[in-house]
C-alpha cells in the first residue's frame, strides 16, 4: 500500500506539527488534576489514563520539533524507516530510528521522555513510514508545545543544522 493508500484506509487528518493522524484511543477513566505530576500545573484540568494514535509522515515531510508533558510510546507498523531526533533536558542529542530492520540496529519500539524535545521524519529513501504513538498521561493539547529554532538552537547549539531544518 502506498501512504495515500493508508491515509485513506485508516481516516488520518493532517496534524499541526506535520504528517497524518487519527485517535484511535482514549481511555475512558481520568487522573484528577490534583493527582498529576506538577509539570502539569495545578490548573490544567484532569488527563485521560492514556491515548494512542495511528501517526504517518510521507517522505519530503516532517514532525516539526514540540515537547509533551507525557512519556510518549512509538510503535512501529509499516512503511520504511523513521528517524526521531530527541533533545533532552540535559542536553544530550539521541537519534532513535523505528524500522523492522532489527539485525541494522531498526527498532519496533521506543519511548521519549516528558519534557524532551522532539522531531521526527522518514529516513533517507524511505517514501513513508507508518507508526502509533501512545502517551501516558494522555495526550492533550494543551501539554503540547512547538519549539521555534530561534529559542531551541541555543539550548542545543551542536544540533542547530537539525533544529533549523525541523522547526516551522
Amino acid at each position: 500500500m502506498t501512504a495515500q493508500d493508508y491515509i485513506q484506509h485508516l481516516n488520518l487528518l493532517p496534524h499541526p506539527e506535520g504528517g497524518y493522524y487519527r485517535e484511535t484511543y482514549r481511555a475512558t477513566e481520568n487522573i484528577p488534576n490534583a493527582g498529576l505530576p506538577a509539570r502539569f500545573g495545578p490548573t490544567t484540568g484532569n488527563r485521560s489514563f492514556a491515548t494512542a494514535i495511528y501517526f504517518l509522515l510521507p517522505a519530503g515531510e516532517f514532525s516539526a520539533f514540540h515537547r509533551i508533558k507525557s512519556d510518549e510510546g512509538w510503535h512501529f507498523y509499516a512503511g520504511g524507516p523513521l528517524y526521531i531526533h530527541v533533545l533532552d533536558p540535559s542536553g544530550q542529542y539521541t537519534r532513535l530510528q523505528l524500522g523492522p530492520d532489527l539485525a541494522n540496529g531498526e527498532i519496533f519500539q521506543a519511548v521519549v521522555p516528558a519534557g524532551a524535545w522532539f522531531a521526527s521524519e522518514p529516513a533517507p529513501g524511505t517514501t513513508f513510514a507508518l507508526v502509533g504513538c501512545t502517551v501516558a498521561p494522555g495526550f492533550d493539547f494543551r501539554d503540547f508545545e512547538m519549539a521555534k529554532a530561534k529559542d531551541l538552537g541555543p539550548l542545543y547549539p551542536e544540533q542547530s543544522e537539525l533544529i533549523n531544518r525541523l522547526c516551522r
